[in-house]
């Protein structure tokens, strides 16, 4: 007996689907697809947001040097003259050495996350900037869901899809 649903495509093609689906779940809060697909992605979902909610605090604030290009009040970077070695003159950027505050992952949030991308795709947003949905797992999702044992998601039948006849649904996060 399988263990999971076929959906009528080879596995390559199925493992890929249904990772774009619980991407668009976690990025979106909700998918429009048919009930097999739903059914089969809700497993996926669930287990990835209980995985956040096991390792959301598991990470510890760190000092880290960082040395930073010296800013204008215009924001752009401030240039000095120097002379090189053979008599030549150039511009250089002026740098200057902070210290930030910043999360490192412990071993086991830091698994929790490879765990996560290994069921999603990287996104991107209008800009062309990467979304950390790892991140947005870890902060916005998992203290929503918190006190809660399981169900984060729910399946609402849409209806029967008008070209084939196949039975809609909506997944979405409660």
């Amino acid at each position: 007996m399988a263990t999971n649903r076929k959906l009528g495509v080879t596995t390559d093609i199925r493992l890929a689907m249904l990772k774009n689906l619980t991407t668009d779940v976690i990025q979106h809060g909700k998918v429009e697809t048919t009930e097999a697909r739903a059914k089969e992605v809700k497993s996926i979902v669930d287990s990835i947001i209980s995985l956040a909610i096991k390792e959301k605090d598991n990470f510890e604030m760190v000092d880290v040097k960082v040395v930073k290009a010296k800013l204008d009040s215009k924001g752009n970077k401030v240039t000095e003259l120097v002379k090189s070695k053979n008599g030549k003159e150039y511009l250089k950027v002026v740098k200057e050495e902070t210290t930030e505050s910043r999360q490192k992952d412990n071993p086991s949030r830091l698994n929790a996350r490879k765990k996560m991308m290994r069921k999603l795709n990287k996104v991107k947003d209008n800009e062309g900037k990467n979304i950390d949905l790892p991140a947005k797992l870890f902060n916005e999702i998992a203290p929503k869901y918190e006190g809660r044992v399981g169900g984060y998601t729910r399946i609402v039948k849409a209806g029967p899809r008008k070209g084939d006849g196949a039975e809609k649904a909506i997944l979405m996060l409660v």
